[in-house]
């Protein structure tokens, strides 16, 4: 299939599914960069858009909804993209904060944040899909098989452990992830316990008691166990 049927199919499958404000930010938002982007970028890198959803509506950190040029959703994992244009990002000192501002609170919910260039996308393809590749790399092909890994190996909520100790230095404490996770903290001590046995994590003792207080995420920050 062409780039062209695939990419009007995939817009109208979104309109389709949206009402109101989200699908007027659809028809406003996914214009001449968003476009560039899906087809020199995204088509070339992936050849379809599985997963990924334009102008995606997110909530930033006083809970006010805006929208994101494009959101990829893998698994368990979320990828924004954001095509920055300096006329529109660069010239206002107050929108070039608020735009940082969110991209760090999205950070902070658990989210990759890919930021690229207009300018850069118009002049040098070539190298923002290089970047864009190499970034995705530990992902693509999870996203390309029928399996891609193994997903009945680490529980939804161990997958949520691992992220969460390498969000923290790959230091995760059960009492503050039973708080963060909104679970009971055994529930937390049990799964830290099978992350062990599956060599994820490692158990770390305290001083002369040896009692088990926090535990070590071990593996790749890469790996698509995460997913």
């Amino acid at each position: 299939m062409s780039f062209e049927i695939e990419h009007e199919k995939w817009i109208k499958t979104h309109l389709m599914k949206r009402h109101g404000e989200r699908r007027d930010a659809l028809k406003r938002g996914h214009g001449f960069g968003n476009r560039m982007f899906a087809e020199q970028i995204w088509w070339n890198l992936m050849g379809n858009f599985d997963g990924l959803h334009p102008e995606y509506e997110v909530k930033d950190w006083r809970g006010r909804s805006y929208f994101v040029d494009f959101m990829w959703i893998i698994g368990s994992l979320r990828f924004i993209i954001e095509i920055m244009d300096y006329g529109s990002h660069g010239k206002d000192r107050s929108k070039y904060r608020m735009d940082l501002n969110r991209g760090l609170y999205l950070q902070s919910q658990d989210c990759f944040v890919i930021s690229i260039s207009l300018d850069e996308m118009k002049e040098n393809p070539t190298f923002v899909l290089a970047m864009v590749r190499s970034i995705l790399a530990p992902y693509l092909s999870a996203a390309g098989g029928k399996d891609g890994m193994d997903r009945h190996k680490y529980l939804k909520i161990e997958r949520k452990l691992m992220r969460l100790a390498i969000r923290n230095h790959r230091i995760i404490s059960p009492s503050k992830a039973a708080d963060e996770l909104e679970v009971h903290k055994q529930t937390v001590i049990k799964h830290c316990k099978n992350l062990v046995e599956k060599g994820k994590f490692r158990a770390i003792s305290s001083g002369v008691t040896g009692k088990i207080y926090k535990y070590e995420y071990i593996g790749s920050v890469q790996s698509t166990d995460l997913l």
